[in-house]
């Protein structure tokens, strides 16, 4: 097995079809070609290629001073696909560790935990979705093997929006309606024309909410423009909100329409041409939601305002007859948050997890 890095167009082409070729089409859902080749910018891409010149595996390799300074000096690996053979993943992880400098290893992230990454310990047969990983059952069982532990442990989740919180007004998110004037609480929605300039106002709150958990780093304007890059056109209005109290952004929901399954269909090569396409068909891709982020800044947490902000994503998402709402991984520490999916009469979909493996002796 040959650790080759990524050189040439055709390397990097080789790099993006790779999964393709590995997983089922129906439940592999791709990482934009794109934010892979942004992402070579600041990671080194590798190939593993068989003795006949096959490829059989790939990763990335960078480092993080934002993520060292949160979590210790770490090699970060991402990008990190593999057949099932202990050789490859070896050759893998030799190259990853030999450019360590003694730190200990962590991924898979592209580029970090509250980007892309992960790997799923269960919940095989259901398919993945935008902003969250899917792979088979002997990737955990290949990370284990060769001595990573688990770290960050975590579900996604899945709500029946036709379920039996269907039925109730609130979809189980029951709010005092009179702390709403009381309060001086307003909530605001995302729009396509106004987004570049909303996404500050988001970004503050999230840094915020988000800065006391183990794996977040603060995300920079320039890394919330990369990820919502093509957001707009897509952009269901009524399922981006946020909450003002007193004027003050205090809460916020990120929902965006599931187009996992037009990615799976293009390869993840959303170039101008596939995104007119998926203009022209975007009412095909209003059936199924997904959660990609929620939070509550630190001084006002605990006050009942994602339950006010969920009851008005849940009620929206029935005036416009979406089926299912899917959410990105919440960790298992995060006992409030997971609440709020059961809430709804939710369940858990895939488990997932990150890897760790301490520094070469």
């Amino acid at each position: 097995m040959r650790l080759v890095p990524v050189q040439s167009r055709a390397d990097l082409r080789a790099f993006v079809d790779f999964p393709l070729r590995l997983h089922p089409t129906d439940r592999y859902v791709p990482l934009l070609s794109s934010v892979i080749a942004a992402h070579r910018r600041t990671a080194e891409l590798f190939l593993v290629r068989d003795r006949h010149g096959d490829v059989v595996g790939r990763t990335s390799v960078h480092r993080s001073a934002a993520f060292d300074a949160k979590v210790g000096p770490r090699q970060l690996f991402g990008h990190t696909e593999f057949v099932d053979d202990d050789d490859v993943f070896a050759a893998i992880m030799d190259g990853v560790e030999a450019r360590a400098g003694g730190r200990p290893l962590f991924g898979p992230v592209a580029l970090l935990p509250n980007q892309t990454g992960g790997v799923i310990t269960s919940g095989f047969a259901d398919r993945g979705f935008v902003d969250s990983a899917w792979n088979p059952a002997y990737y955990p069982r290949m990370y284990e093997r060769h001595g990573f532990h688990s770290r960050f442990e975590a579900d996604t989740w899945l709500v029946d929006l036709n379920g039996t919180a269907a039925d109730d007004p609130d979809h189980g998110f029951a709010f005092d309606d009179a702390r709403i004037d009381a309060e001086q609480l307003v909530i605001r929605h995302g729009s396509r024309w106004r987004l570049r300039s909303q996404l500050p106002v988001l970004r503050r709150m999230l840094n915020a909410s988000f800065a006391q958990l183990g794996y977040y780093t603060a995300i920079s304007a320039e890394q919330l423009a990369e990820q919502t890059d093509g957001l707009a056109f897509l952009l269901d209005e009524s399922l981006l909100l946020w909450l003002e109290k007193a004027g003050r952004p205090v809460a916020f929901v990120v929902t965006v329409p599931d187009i996992s399954e037009y990615l799976m269909r293009i390869g993840g090569r959303l170039g101008v041409v596939n995104q007119l396409r998926l203009l022209a068909t975007r009412d095909r891709y209003r059936r199924d939601a997904v959660l990609i982020i929620k939070g509550t800044v630190p001084d006002e947490q605990g006050k009942g305002y994602l339950t006010l902000l969920s009851r008005e994503l849940h009620r929206n998402l029935a005036r416009n007859g979406y089926r299912t709402l899917r959410s990105t991984f919440v960790e298992r520490a995060n006992v409030a948050s997971a609440a709020q999916y059961r809430r709804a009469g939710g369940r858990p979909l895939h488990g997932y997890t990150f890897y760790e493996r301490a520094a070469a002796a």
